[in-house]
């Protein structure tokens, strides 16, 4: 698919200038995820519009967004205060969206995201925007899950590799070849990640540890930034899956499930499904 906006994935709890006595924090928030964003937003003057639904507090989600946006030199942002399907239909919410350089949805519930927000005026938009103007769409935690097509809505035990304990549904649709979860190592969601991608082999498992991301760019290839790692579940050679053939609640096998684990600026081809790894000696 061809496209010219730009997809920012993060997998939560990434820094925000906020709750901290570090002499240094400032070097380090210029240097964080949220930076990146701004970067690619096209920088401090940028328009940044905050989608806070998925949240249960979407007032002081927003805020802490706005007071780490202008620790970075930004003033242009607006808050898109999205708390059922009307609101998603409203004028001022749309020309919010349509004003946009960039749209940061908040983490809590991915299920709020897309029941929302899924199929209404802002949606179309933001499809619009996305594929035709260098514009950029962001999410961290639930806010990145539901950037896909098959969407993880909740379950999985960090011990457990059952069929049926990982519940999917539709996402947003932005990115239709990966399978997105967040908080990925704290949560130990290796086993949901497992099943969703044994029952969807066909498309990429993307795990993001907290304050990590993905910038995808074309749809065809990502970056890695952030301090924590992303592990990526590749099952298109997997030579057993018994995901059809298991009964709900019991445990699952799949055999050569292909993982690879990438640090801060990776870069990963999404359509041959391999690493490039950029050369000491091509590096500035």
């Amino acid at each position: 698919m061809d496209v010219k906006g730009i997809l920012i994935l993060i997998g939560g709890n990434e820094d925000k200038g906020i709750d901290t006595n570090e002499r240094d924090h400032l070097e380090f928030i210029e240097k964080s995820v949220l930076a990146r964003l701004v970067k690619e937003c096209g920088g401090t003057n940028a328009h940044i519009v905050i989608i806070p639904t998925a949240s249960r507090i979407p007032i002081e989600v927003a805020e802490n967004y706005i007071t780490g946006f202008k620790t970075l030199g930004c003033e242009n942002i607006s808050v898109a205060d999205i708390r059922n399907r009307d609101d998603a239909e409203k004028e001022e919410n749309i020309a919010l969206v349509k004003d946009a350089d960039c749209v940061l949805f908040s983490g809590g519930s991915q299920s709020k995201i897309t029941h929302k927000i899924g199929g209404s005026s802002i949606h179309k938009v933001l499809l619009r925007k996305y594929r035709t103007e260098n514009f950029v769409i962001a999410g961290t935690s639930a806010g990145a899950m539901c950037m896909s097509t098959e969407m993880i809505t909740g379950g999985g035990g960090k011990e457990f590799f059952n069929k049926g304990a990982v519940s999917m549904g539709e996402g947003l649709g932005f990115m239709p070849d990966l399978i997105i979860d967040s908080h990925f190592i704290r949560r130990g969601r290796f086993g949901r990640l497992a099943e969703a991608t044994a029952r969807f082999p066909k498309l990429i498992g993307i795990g993001l540890a907290e304050d990590t991301g993905l910038i995808i760019k074309n749809c065809n290839s990502f970056e890695t930034i952030g301090s924590g790692m992303v592990v990526i579940f590749d099952a298109s050679e997997l030579t057993y899956n018994d995901q059809a053939t298991t009964h709900i609640g019991d445990p699952m096998t799949i055999a050569h499930l292909k993982t690879h684990v990438l640090a801060n600026g990776k870069h990963f081809d999404i359509e041959k499904r391999n690493i490039h790894v950029v050369p000491i000696t091509e590096k500035i």
